[in-house]
């Protein structure tokens, strides 16, 4: 199942950071649980399990909705906007 904004996404991003969240290893923290990678530009975030929720707050900043999940075997995509698996 997919939603209207992934129509719109580029046909490939690079990830900003390949050691994990790019907000966490910016601010010194290596406290993330799961990272999450917008399809929008690639920024690498932390899941809403982290303390910090990264991804969340880019997409609050940025306004791309969906990202896919940057852990290996992995490969499932969520939209914030329609909030559902896509």
């Amino acid at each position: 199942m997919t939603c209207p904004h992934v129509s719109d996404l580029p046909a490939e991003v690079s990830p900003d950071s390949a050691d994990g969240c790019a907000d966490c290893l910016a601010a010194g923290e290596r406290t993330w649980a799961h990272l999450r990678i917008c399809l929008g530009c690639g920024h690498v975030a932390c899941c809403d399990s982290s303390p910090r929720r990264h991804a969340t707050a880019h997409f609050r900043a940025e306004h791309h909705p969906v990202i896919r999940s940057f852990e290996p075997g992995e490969d499932w995509r969520w939209c914030y906007v329609d909030n559902r698996v896509v």
